[in-house]
């Protein structure tokens, strides 16, 4: 009996929220990613993306001009700035920027780490380590 009162407590107050919760981070996880296109044709996308398939191909200038993000208003550019910073934090860190191929397309590779170390070597202008939202529209707006 007592068990059965443990059982039914945690399937009411631990695994069921934890099942909405995990439900609720993949929508919200489709619709920022859905975000991007919005205002990036798919198309323009995938050419990005397969433009830089192989390994230490990438060049986040190439990138932003290929996608058509260089050509966007600033509240557009901000909104790729947002659903890259996934902590966030405010700014893109490595981590982030490890996977920021995935953000426009979910089959996509992660960059390397020399490609990861060059696409901060671009971005960040102050040298803290990390990309902050000016710095980030300054290299799109480059591209």
């Amino acid at each position: 009996m007592v068990f059965d009162i443990k059982q039914r407590f945690c399937v009411k107050f631990v695994l069921l929220p934890l099942q909405r919760i995990h439900r609720a981070s993949a929508i919200l996880q489709a619709l920022l990613r859905m975000a991007i296109t919005d205002f990036l044709a798919a198309s323009d996308i995938l050419s990005a993306i397969n433009a830089c398939k192989a390994k230490d191909s990438f060049s986040p200038k190439t990138f932003f001009a290929t996608v058509g993000l260089s050509k966007r208003s600033p509240p557009e550019i901000e909104k790729v700035f947002k659903i890259l910073d996934q902590d966030k934090s405010g700014f893109i860190e490595h981590d982030e920027l490890q996977l920021f191929l995935q953000n426009f397309s979910k089959g996509a590779r992660a960059l390397t780490a020399a490609e990861t170390k060059a696409f901060l070597v671009a971005g960040d202008m102050d040298g803290d380590g990390k990309i902050g939202w000016e710095e980030f529209s300054a290299l799109v707006n480059a591209s």
